[in-house]
Formats: structure tokens, C-alpha cells, sequence
């Protein structure tokens, strides 16, 4: 499975993006918004495995893609997808998360934020499209608003985030929401 932008391909993970993924992952930058039980080495191993299950999955119900250059097709700029994970048919849960490297760089998130909304709600036929960040995590805060998204709940944050006296923040993004957006 692939899609295409200007600048990228969302494509399966291949085993050659393991040492990347695990790598980017172990960033302590990458480290700052996540639980005490999901920054270990061990996690982001579980996480590859399942990207790789999910790829091989029939009928598929989650999509979790490398991002990487067109013209660099090994280089993991990091991982993007839409999963579905216990929702109804119709939504699914969108999550963008660049290596630190790239983070605020020429609109990368952006770019491939519009990719995914559109292969949720034209190729997967998807009313809502919905996500979870962590209040202290303004660049996806910021994703979230340029998309036309809003927000439906705030809820305490899970252990150690609730510490730094941040919250989660769920936002969604309706069919209808995205179909006037791109009119006007």
C-alpha cells in the first residue's frame, strides 16, 4: 500500500526501516509526550511488529505508514496512519509522528496530514476521522486546528503526563467538516 504526495511516500514499513524507526523512537526529544509504559525500546519493537502485522491483515482495518522523500526512498522522515482499533466502521483514528529531525520542517506534518484525510474520507469512505495529543504537544495542537478539526473532550493525562499538569486533548474531523473546507 502506498500513497503519494509532493514531497513523500506513505508506504507499508519494510524490515530496513526497523534500525530508523527504533532509533527515532529512543530520541529523548520523541520521548517527551509519551507514558512511563510506552518510552521503552521494548515498545517501540511491539510497535514494528504490529505496523508489519497490520500490513498483511485481510480484510486491513488499520493503515500505519513510513513516511519517507520521494527521492530518498529509505530515509524514515517517520510514520503516519489511520487506525481503526475498536471504532465503528466509518472512523478511525489519524496519528502523524515525525522523527525529531524533522520536526517544523516546510510543512512536512501538514503535507502528509492532507494526504491521509483524503485517503480516509474519499478511498476509505470514513464520516469522522478523529485523534488524541497531549495538551503540552502544540505542533499537533496546531495540525489538529489547520485541519477544520475540533475539539470534543479534554481528559486527564495518563501517569507521569498528568504530573507536568498536561492533559489529552481528543479532537475529530467530520466528512462534512472536510468536504466544506476544501470547497471554500
Amino acid at each position: 500500500m502506498e500513497i503519494t504526495t509532493r514531497r513523500f511516500l506513505l508506504r507499508d514499513f519494510i524490515e530496513f526501516d526497523r534500525s530508523q524507526f527504533l532509533s527515532y523512537q529512543a530520541d529523548p526529544r520523541n520521548l517527551t509526550f509519551y507514558g512511563l509504559d510506552e518510552a521503552s525500546p521494548e515498545h517501540a519493537e511491539r510497535l514494528f511488529e504490529t505496523f508489519q502485522t497490520w500490513a498483511s491483515d485481510h480484510p486491513r482495518l488499520n493503515y500505519q505508514f513510513a513516511i519517507v522523500h520521494r527521492q530518498e526512498p529509505y530515509v524514515l522522515v517517520g510514520c503516519c496512519g489511520l487506525r481503526r482499533m475498536g471504532c465503528d466502521t466509518d472512523k478511525m483514528e489519524l496519528g502523524i509522528e515525525l522523527a525529531p529531525t524533522y520536526w517544523g520542517r516546510y510543512a512536512y506534518a501538514i503535507e502528509v496530514g492532507r494526504a491521509l484525510l483524503h485517503f480516509g474520507f474519499k478511498e476509505l469512505g470514513l464520516d469522522v476521522i478523529f485523534g488524541s495529543t497531549v495538551s503540552a504537544n502544540v505542533r499537533i495542537t496546531r495540525l489538529a486546528a489547520w485541519s477544520g478539526a475540533t475539539v470534543v473532550a479534554t481528559r486527564p493525562g495518563s501517569l507521569g503526563l498528568s504530573d507536568y499538569g498536561w492533559h489529552e486533548v481528543d479532537w475529530q474531523l467530520t466528512r462534512e467538516q472536510w468536504e466544506h473546507r476544501n470547497r471554500v
